[in-house]
């Protein structure tokens, strides 16, 4: 066994900038963790709404008949489907319907997701029936 002057291990200097660089990044986390988790939630909404939408655009083309997606403060449905709730939270602004026809066209409109302070809309162009997810706050 070797015995040295230099010996191995960390320093008090080198253990104390590691855990302010760890307690950096935990404060980092905790606030803005929150705000985020609200985003991702806001976002998957907006997005499973535009996703029923086009569903119906597909079913209405494919079946050859008139599908309309029924909106509500909190929730919405497709014809003879079962009414997807909100998370908490959040809520749809809008029509109260928006129909699609069998050619691809729709009523139309603008739906609102909020919640937190924050909003995403969904576009329906009346004409060709393309849903379009714009920008929030």
């Amino acid at each position: 066994m070797r015995v040295g002057s230099a010996q191995r291990g960390f320093t008090l200097i080198e253990m104390i900038v590691v855990l302010a660089v760890l307690g950096l990044m935990l404060m980092l986390v905790l606030t803005h963790g929150p705000a985020h988790s609200e985003r991702l939630t806001l976002e998957a909404a907006t997005r499973e709404v535009a996703g029923t939408l086009r569903v119906a655009r597909a079913r209405a083309i494919a079946q050859n008949r008139i599908v309309a997606v029924r909106l509500a403060p909190n929730g919405f449905q497709m014809d003879g489907d079962t009414l997807r709730l909100m998370p908490p939270a959040l809520l749809l602004s809008g029509p109260s319907f928006i129909a699609f026809q069998p050619d691809g066209s729709s009523s139309g409109g603008s739906v609102a997701v909020q919640g937190g302070g924050m909003r995403d809309a969904i576009v329906v162009d009346w004409l060709t029936g393309r849903i379009r997810v714009g920008g929030g706050s």
